[in-house]
């Protein structure tokens, strides 16, 4: 008996040793329940040691790869990794013109965690506030990433809120700024949308240094969006999506893979289910004092 899946589409960087980019991005569409697609944007020689080159692909062989696999394919959200140069996020800007009823969750690696060359060119940047943040559904960043984007310091969780509310103005509908890197005993994910203002709490956690962390929670949450039931994606939605991304994460940094080299990578295993807005035991509180979204079990 045939299964029809739901598609998601990683556009992203492609990473030879498997930890982090295109690689990581369909282990986290698989343990949400997607069927994993994907556009290489670039490759690069890397691997659990650090990232020693980029070769970009062209723009217009970019867009002909995505153009393919969403015109037939059932592709039901992107998710946006490293691009590399001012043309290629040109080009995906292109592409989310042409899909605007599928959401798009943008994660923005620009440097690697070891390693010297850049996966996003100081100039794409600029671009990239242009041509992507005001067609993205959830903007997913790290405190490093968030100050080069608000051009200010983010250093605790008040820096992390504040450059959230500052972004959300940059056209997104909703913004994750994550706290791994934060000065705070906890780690705290702070997370703006429709209005507002959610604090994603976790234990903070001592592992080594984790290759593809990031790549590895917004497929997460790319990949739930993709199977949601309904066709919508609202603010509740999205926020469910988010904290079920966040706890399967919490649960692979919990048990990190050692594959050699330097650093860690993550393997997630979720247990997908249908429906996003189960009853939630413990709600995070709000700022502006209202019951948010419920949470997945």
């Amino acid at each position: 008996m045939t299964r029809e899946a739901a598609c998601a589409l990683a556009i992203g960087g492609l990473d030879p040793g498997g930890g982090a980019g295109l690689a990581a991005d369909l282990r986290g569409f698989a343990a949400a329940g997607a069927f994993g697609c994907m556009a290489v944007a670039l490759s690069t020689i890397q691997s659990t040691s650090g990232l020693r080159a980029v070769n970009i692909v062209p723009a217009s062989r970019l867009e002909e790869q995505a153009a393919e696999v969403l015109l037939h394919q059932r592709v039901r959200a992107i998710k946006l990794g490293a691009l590399g140069s001012a043309s290629s996020v040109r080009a995906v800007g292109r592409i989310l013109a042409g899909a605007p009823g599928v959401p798009a969750v943008v994660d923005t690696p620009m440097l690697p965690t070891r390693g010297a060359a850049r996966l996003l060119t100081t100039r794409a940047i600029d671009v990239l506030r242009r041509e992507i943040l005001p067609r993205t559904t959830l903007l997913t960043v790290n405190a490093n990433e968030a100050q080069t984007l608000v051009c200010h310091r983010v250093q605790s969780q008040a820096d992390a809120r504040a450059a959230a509310l500052e972004l959300i103005e940059s056209g997104p509908r909703a913004v994750l700024v994550k706290g791994g890197h934060l000065n705070d005993v906890d780690a705290v994910d702070t997370l703006v949308t429709g209005g507002r203002t959610f604090e994603l709490r976790a234990r903070r956690l001592r592992v080594r240094p984790v290759h593809g962390a990031g790549c590895v929670l917004a497929s997460l949450i790319a990949g739930r969006l993709a199977v949601r039931p309904q066709e919508r994606v609202d603010a509740n939605t999205l926020v469910a999506a988010v904290r079920w991304a966040k706890r399967v994460h919490h649960a692979a940094l919990s048990h990190p893979w050692d594959v050699g080299g330097a650093l860690v990578v993550l393997v997630p295993t979720g247990a997908p289910r249908r429906g996003l807005t189960p009853r939630s035991r413990t709600p995070e509180r709000m700022r502006d004092g209202s019951r948010p979204a419920a949470r997945p079990r």
